[in-house]
């Protein structure tokens, strides 16, 4: 079965952007715990200020759902989102992975 990414964009409220990094900071840890996820990593665009991506690897859709359908997922998630003004969320697959010259399909 393929790896699945959680991705998503988010941009937060102007002069929040550390509470911000803390809030994710602590609900990537409690997610990165759960069965299935990997390492969570938050990234901000050097490009455009005020512009984080978070992307987390899981090893399938169900550990996506289980982590998504968990009963701490929302007050979890909206502790982060008290400091975000936009939030683009979305599930992504690996369809072709490039290492070293060679190239693996999914």
């Amino acid at each position: 079965m393929a790896v699945i990414y959680t991705s998503g964009v988010w941009k937060p409220k102007p002069g929040e952007e550390d509470e911000f990094v803390a809030a994710w900071t602590e609900f990537a840890r409690w997610g990165s715990g759960l069965d299935g996820a990997g390492p969570f990593r938050l990234l901000h665009d050097l490009r455009e200020e005020g512009r984080f991506v978070s992307i987390a690897p899981w090893e399938s859709m169900e550990a996506v759902r289980g982590w998504k359908d968990s009963p701490d997922f929302k007050s979890r998630m909206s502790r982060v989102q008290e400091h975000v003004a936009e939030f683009s969320p979305t599930e992504l697959e690996v369809v072709a992975t490039v290492e070293g010259g060679s190239v693996e399909s999914g």
